[in-house]
């Protein structure tokens, strides 16, 4: 089926979904799906509405835009998939569960290459015909690895960059490039566990439950704006080992629900948080 995602943010006052729904029907377009969601703290209005036929985006957004607050936001997403490149080190499991899903068109994505600072992973992506590049950090500082990622970047002009267990810390440099274009999976269902071994310190502390996190990256390590969540629960008879790998698990499951979400337009940024409409 055709159809068009039209995407509103504004101040919040009365009447705004018959504003909205009101120029849709003048239109002769038919609604089938709406969302939206008033943020009190903020009095920021978000509305997600997808129409089953083509619309005039420019007629439409004059229209709109007409009857909405000043300042409104209306923008109407491409249909196209979005152009996406993942780092990685040397884990795969979030890697390659993306190479695979986006394989199947599972994504609303093309990978158009995956970098890393290591070689490990590269068989495994040229079994999916994507472009590897590997670009080393030793003997590095980590402005001038940086910069040798962004000029490897620049050529394929990615919508998005997904770290897929990328363990080098970005700067705010590289952030500001790709603001609120970074999405990254944790190992822990935040805040939890810091730092190395987290599957260790898990195991130390008894935990009951172990998580991953999805979300966008910003200058705050680990504090970015959250996407995804999932938990899965864990006892006493497992090891290290066992934890790890069903750490492995949850991660993948987070990271691709969360890409999911992101190129299906279905989230909303409101400061530090997140409107999601699934």
């Amino acid at each position: 089926m055709t159809h068009q995602i039209i995407l509103i943010e504004c101040s919040d006052q009365p009447g705004l979904i018959h504003t909205v729904t009101g120029a849709l029907f003048r239109r002769g377009l038919n609604i089938i799906r709406n969302d939206e969601f008033v943020d009190r703290e903020s009095g920021r209005f978000y509305m997600r509405t997808a129409v089953e036929s083509e619309v005039d985006q420019k007629l439409l957004s004059a229209e709109l835009t007409a009857g909405l607050p000043p300042g409104a936001l209306v923008r109407f997403p491409s249909r196209e998939k979005r152009r996406v490149v993942i780092l990685a080190t040397k884990e795969y499991h979030c890697l390659g569960d993306l190479l695979l899903r986006n394989a199947f068109g599972d994504l609303n994505a093309t990978i158009l290459a995956v970098i890393s600072n290591h070689t490990e992973l590269e068989e495994l992506v040229r079994r999916f015909d994507v472009p590897f590049h590997s670009i080393p950090h030793e003997n590095k500082t980590r402005t001038e690895h940086e910069e040798e990622i962004l000029a490897a970047l620049d050529p394929y002009d990615p919508e998005y960059v997904i770290l897929a267990k990328y363990m080098r810390v970005l700067s705010s440099h590289f952030i500001d490039r790709y603001r609120n274009r970074i999405i990254n999976i944790h190992h822990s269902f935040l805040p939890a566990f810091a730092g190395a071994s987290p599957y260790h310190q898990a195991y130390t502390r008894g935990v009951k439950i172990i998580g991953a996190t999805a979300h966008f990256v910003t200058e705050n390590l680990d504090e970015g704006p959250i996407l995804a969540q999932g938990v899965i629960p864990v006892d006493h008879n497992y090891t290290v080992e066992d934890m790890i790998q069903a750490g492995r698990d949850v991660e993948k499951a987070v990271l691709a629900r969360a890409v999911k979400l992101v190129f299906d337009e279905r989230v909303f940024l409101c400061g530090q948080r997140t409107i999601i409409f699934e």
